[in-house]
């Protein structure tokens, strides 16, 4: 009997990505940034392992950081390689974008939110961030019912033929 083939990793595309954040903020720009990462870290990255529903982004001493990103320890990591899964990470962005993003969460009471981790084509890790503002219920309720009314339509024209 064939053994089960390995998963393959992830070399370029999307890792992880957060799908609630665009339910539940309304995303006014998007920014890529760079995340300063070990190497067990990119691997579990690569496996598709990492979650990013509770994380947010923020300023500390001028930087951008990125706050309870789960990035689970690799399993095949050997004792020296051992990382803690939920560190706040460096994010890598320019000056002038880092003073923007300071700026708009401190005056307009915006929101960073991280929308996703992919690969770009040279391999190379990059959390894109949303500069977001926070959905009241009734714009939730909304985006509800037209998904809702998008679902019936397309099955209603896919009955008619």
């Amino acid at each position: 009997m064939a053994e089960p083939r390995k998963k393959a990793l992830i070399s370029h595309g999307v890792a992880a990505q957060n799908r609630k954040a665009r339910f539940d903020y309304k995303i006014n720009e998007t920014y890529e940034a760079g995340i300063v990462l070990v190497g067990p870290e990119v691997k579990s990255l690569r496996a598709g392992r990492a979650t990013l529903t509770e994380a947010w982004a923020g300023e500390r001493d001028g930087e951008m950081w990125i706050f309870n990103l789960y990035i689970p320890e690799w399993q095949a990591g050997s004792v020296v390689a051992k990382f803690e899964p939920r560190r706040p990470r460096k994010l890598l962005l320019h000056k002038n974008q880092v003073a923007t993003l300071a700026g708009a969460v401190s005056r307009e009471g915006a929101t960073l939110v991280p929308l996703d981790i992919h690969f770009n084509d040279r391999g190379v890790a990059k959390l894109t961030l949303g500069l977001a503002e926070g959905k009241s219920k009734a714009d939730k309720r909304q985006a509800i019912a037209e998904r809702d009314w998008k679902r019936d339509k397309a099955r209603v024209m896919r009955d008619r033929g």
